[in-house]
């Protein structure tokens, strides 16, 4: 079967994966920083930490959730983000704070900052997966008792965070993937050309090495709720939610999880290979 094929209105179904369509990116911003928000509200009312696993795409959720929480009184001071990942330098470090690509540079002008003074994440409660500490998000993880929602998007490959499929020829076992935790990774050919696009197209800008959480930190969440806001994840969210459970698909794995959304823009929703506009 063709799972490219699957039109709009049968995505999700027989799948253990939760499939919701929206209208379009706008849309998609607005959803994410309201369930972020509720979680936040209701562990808040519980005097329980919360944990989010967060992606750097999508991206316009955080500005629209910092809104949120100034106006509403809804403090993140014992919120614990987790970022999925973080481009490296050649010498395997993290890419300085005012690199363009920088994940945590991108949440400290985007969300931490936005936030009132005293409604901000603390500090040390800002994750991200350490090149020099590849243990560090699993102990962080396990100190706060686990990761409330994992959130996340799917790239051209499948791949989530950067958890990228095998090269061509590479055997890699499947259970092995899904144990796969915090390490240094190449980042696919694709995903350069992808990501060249938010530096004007200068491939030679884009890093070529990164450090991510693994597969197990992101399944290990109680819930997981993956967004899709371009229109060139129609066909990688059919391999997603209909296809077989492979490393060639890392979102694929997303089907193992019992309590898994995605929530896709229409666009996305699409049956892919439509004449070009």
């Amino acid at each position: 079967m063709d799972v490219t094929a699957i039109p709009p209105e049968e995505l999700g179904k027989g799948s253990s994966i939760t499939v919701e369509i929206l209208p379009n990116e706008f849309d998609i911003a607005n959803d994410f920083a309201r369930v972020m928000a509720r979680k936040l509200r209701e562990n808040n009312a519980q005097g329980r930490p919360t944990c989010f696993i967060l992606p750097v795409g999508p991206v316009r959720q955080y500005r629209r959730l910092a809104r949120l929480c100034n106006l509403d009184g809804i403090s993140c001071r014992d919120l614990v983000t987790v970022n999925m990942d973080e481009y490296l330098t050649d010498d395997l470090k993290a890419v300085p704070v005012d690199h363009p690509m920088s994940f945590r540079g991108f949440m400290e002008r985007e969300f931490f900052d936005l936030l009132d003074d005293e409604k901000t994440v603390r500090p040390e409660n800002r994750v991200f997966p350490d090149p020099e500490d590849l243990g560090g998000v699993a102990r962080k993880i396990e100190e706060v008792g686990g990761v409330d929602i994992a959130f996340g998007g799917i790239g051209i490959t499948g791949h989530i965070a950067f958890n990228e499929r095998p090269e061509p020829g590479e055997e890699v076992d499947p259970e092995e993937f899904a144990r796969s935790t915090t390490r240094i990774m190449a980042v696919a050919r694709e995903t350069v050309v992808v990501n060249c696009m938010f530096l004007g197209g200068d491939l030679e800008s884009v890093p070529r090495r990164c450090v991510t959480v693994g597969m197990k930190e992101i399944l290990g969440a109680r819930e997981v709720h993956f967004y899709l806001d371009w229109p060139w994840q129609a066909a990688i969210v059919r391999r997603t939610v209909h296809g077989p459970v492979t490393p060639h698909v890392p979102a694929s794995y997303l089907q193992r999880h019992p309590r898994c959304t995605i929530t896709i823009i229409e666009a996305a929703a699409a049956v892919p290979g439509g004449t070009p506009t």
